[in-house]
């Protein structure tokens, strides 16, 4: 009696591990491969309970036989996680299969190749990068340090650019240079450096409101939280001070995620006080070309820096940039190229991001262009996820 019940039990949990196994195809509709692009399972997209915890699933490609790279992400921060990410190659219009498994990846990486974190040994800012690029942003100390004209400071919401060239993550050991004495950032010893000038301006993509043909824009963050680093994505959320437009009270806070392999972070902008934002890219000292295109939702500065050059770029989601504005003012570090977006429900979604010459592939202005071009045809015609029954 025991023997059967046993075998009984083995059998049920054997189907039901098995029941919970899943199969998916992913189509690309478009007519080029694609790769380093995000698809997010939820446990509804893939018929799972409730109760069912996706960090307990992997995925395998069936057609190599090969597990792929996974992360689970908790968005709101309630301990269960929301979405099982993993990035697929698909070959131009095409379709591939793959399981969904109960167990772990053996193949794993142990670096979080998209990190970010806040810096409170460099005052206050928060940094983030992936393996091509990195950013980061200024706290409320650095600026109360420009107000008590305190030296060192940075009174700025403008998004700040780290030129990276190795596919590592830099940001700790950067910062551990500077705070140590043992070097700088500000000189590129072989990963590349940080001499990218933000000041006043939006930096890549910072936003402002224009009311009567006047720009204002917020200060530093007040305050941040971070949701997730790991091989796929890193994604956090950073909070301003309710700023004056003209006397309009404007409300910002801004979710921002960058992903493997992109060049362009995604910001998903709460915005209250006004229906339309403007997204600016600095024009430094106006050295360099502009490049616009709003059918296809981009708009491109590639400008000299130091003894290189470096492309910088702006992409909406189809039909929510609305207009461009090629701001040039002989007011210090305030000429600015801005994309007009569209506040919907409250929210902005559009990408920013860059690509320096000696740290990407990106050697022209035309070659950065069609990244842009490339980029924006893929968010508006992202991969179809079809669960097999």
């Amino acid at each position: 009696m025991k023997k059967h019940l046993l075998l009984t039990t083995l059998l049920a949990s054997t189907f039901a591990m098995h029941s919970q196994n899943k199969t998916i195809t992913i189509t690309n509709s478009l007519k080029v491969d694609r790769e380093f692009e995000t698809v997010e399972l939820t446990k509804k997209i893939l018929g799972l309970p409730t109760d069912a915890k996706l960090e307990n699933y992997t995925i395998k490609d069936k057609s190599s036989n090969s597990f792929l790279e996974t992360q689970t992400v908790d968005n709101n921060g309630d301990g269960a996680m929301d979405v099982l990410l993993f990035q697929p190659k698909i070959k131009a219009k095409s379709k591939q299969d793959f399981e969904i498994l109960v167990g772990t990846n053996p193949n794993a990486s142990q670096v979080a190749s998209c990190y970010s974190r806040f810096v409170p040994e460099r005052i206050d800012d928060y940094a983030w990068e992936n393996n091509k690029v990195a950013f980061r942003a200024y706290g409320p100390v650095a600026q109360k340090m420009v107000e008590n004209k305190v030296s060192g400071g940075a009174l700025t919401s403008g998004i700040d650019a780290w030129l990276k060239r190795v596919d590592y993550p830099i940001i700790n050991k950067w910062y551990d240079k500077m705070t140590t004495g043992k070097g700088t950032y500000h000189k590129d010893t072989g990963e590349g450096l940080d001499n990218f000038q933000v000041g006043d301006s939006r930096g890549i993509g910072g936003i402002a409101v224009n009311v009567d043909g006047k720009y204002y824009f917020s200060k530093n963050f007040v305050s941040w939280k971070t949701i997730t680093t790991g091989p796929i994505r890193t994604s956090f959320i950073l909070t301003y001070a309710d700023w004056d437009a003209k006397g309009n009270k404007i409300t910002e806070s801004k979710l921002i995620s960058l992903d493997y392999g992109s060049y362009l972070s995604r910001y998903e902008t709460s915005v209250t006080g006004t229906t339309t934002i403007a997204v600016g890219i600095t024009l430094h000292e106006k050295k360099g070309t502009i490049g616009t295109n709003l059918k296809n939702g981009w708009l491109s500065y590639w400008e000299p820096i130091d003894d290189s050059e470096i492309g910088m770029g702006l992409v909406a989601p189809k039909n929510a940039m609305t207009s461009f504005d090629n701001h040039v003012t002989d007011e210090k570090e305030l000429s600015n190229l801005y994309g007009n977006i569209a506040v919907k429900n409250g929210k902005a979604i559009y990408y920013t991001g860059f690509g320096w010459k000696k740290g990407s592939p990106f050697q022209t202005k035309q070659e950065w262009e069609n990244y842009l071009t490339s980029f924006a045809e893929k968010i508006n015609n992202p991969l179809a996820v079809k669960v097999k029954k």
